[in-house]
């Protein structure tokens, strides 16, 4: 059965229910009135019915594979994402500021739940984006900002969440990944991180992992923790990829469901540490997280959609 996006209704939610109209009287929004709409649902029912839709029978008979340490997606995903990031679609509703379109989430969620329902193993790539997103714009120093959010809007690079861990499960209070600070400000990482979606693959540059760890002489439970932006590769000073960080993908998950989304063990530090910077401490971290998360925008609970943890 294909997917036919419910285009009628999501305007007439827009209009009758969300007052799209009275939206578009905010300053910055003028331009996103049920027009605007119109146009960039019936360009998202495209991507999402042609290209993305098609790749769920290859998501379930060719998943995700690990071998030598890298990771290789289901044949077709890699060049879907492709045109997913050359249509702008992951900047859509984050600010023109750092590369999007700031349209309001009115819209860019009609297109989110587009991209769920015709194939949710690739939409968990951008979900995972969006979250770091919204972290670093919530949560990031203008320094971090400048380095991750163009590159994370655009879709150049994409983004993860590392919660879990072998003997801690969602109970964050038992959170062992530790965090050594360094005398330039950066920290070492050192952990293991389990059923992280999307934390390993090969259809972008890079990857922005967000970790929550915690530092050195912190305090035991949740109080203790932090958030820390570690990034696969580094990055130069002019914005380039650096040296590979110390960060590496040590299995993928064998699973039932979303197979194509590769579900990776992540071990932090076994070469001297992987370098981290700083987003929040202590009870702030885990409302950072939650924000990443976007519970309530996506309705994912603590352990994700369709039981996926981050």
């Amino acid at each position: 059965m294909s997917y036919t996006a419910p285009i009628k209704d999501m305007l007439f939610a827009m209009e009758h229910l969300a007052n799209l109209e009275q939206v578009a009287q905010i300053p910055g929004f003028e331009d996103a009135g049920l027009e605007t709409a119109q146009a960039v649902l019936e360009e998202s029912a495209k991507l999402c019915e042609s290209v993305v839709e098609p790749l769920n029978i290859a998501g379930d008979t060719q998943p995700s594979s690990f071998e030598g340490g890298q990771v290789t997606t289901t044949p077709g995903f890699k060049e879907a994402y492709q045109q997913f990031m050359e249509g702008g679609w992951q900047g859509l509703q984050h600010p023109a500021d750092f590369g999007g379109q700031g349209l309001p989430k009115t819209i860019g969620a009609a297109c989110v739940e587009m991209l769920n329902a015709s194939n949710i193993s690739f939409a968990l790539c951008p979900l995972l984006t969006d979250g770091a997103i919204e972290a670093l714009l919530t949560a990031g120093s203008d320094e971090l900002k400048a380095t991750y959010l163009e590159k994370l809007i655009t879709g150049e690079w994409t983004g993860s969440m590392n919660l879990t861990e072998p003997q801690a499960g969602s109970d964050l209070a038992l959170v062992r990944t530790k965090a050594e600070p360094q005398p330039d400000g950066t920290y070492k990482v050192f952990g293991t991180k389990i059923f992280i979606t999307y934390g390993e693959h090969d259809m972008a540059d890079n990857i922005v992992h967000l970790v929550l760890a915690r530092v050195v002489g912190a305090p035991e439970g949740v109080k203790g923790i932090s958030l820390f932006v570690v990034p696969k590769f580094l990055v130069n000073a002019d914005g380039s990829l650096g040296a590979r960080n110390d960060v590496h993908c040590v299995s993928i998950e064998h699973k039932m469901g979303i197979k194509a989304s590769p579900t990776a063990v992540l071990q932090y530090g076994d070469n001297g540490g992987a370098i981290g910077y700083l987003v929040g401490e202590e009870n702030r971290g885990l409302e950072y997280m939650f924000i990443m998360m976007n519970a309530a925008r996506y309705g994912v609970g603590m352990q994700g959609i369709g039981g996926v943890s981050f």
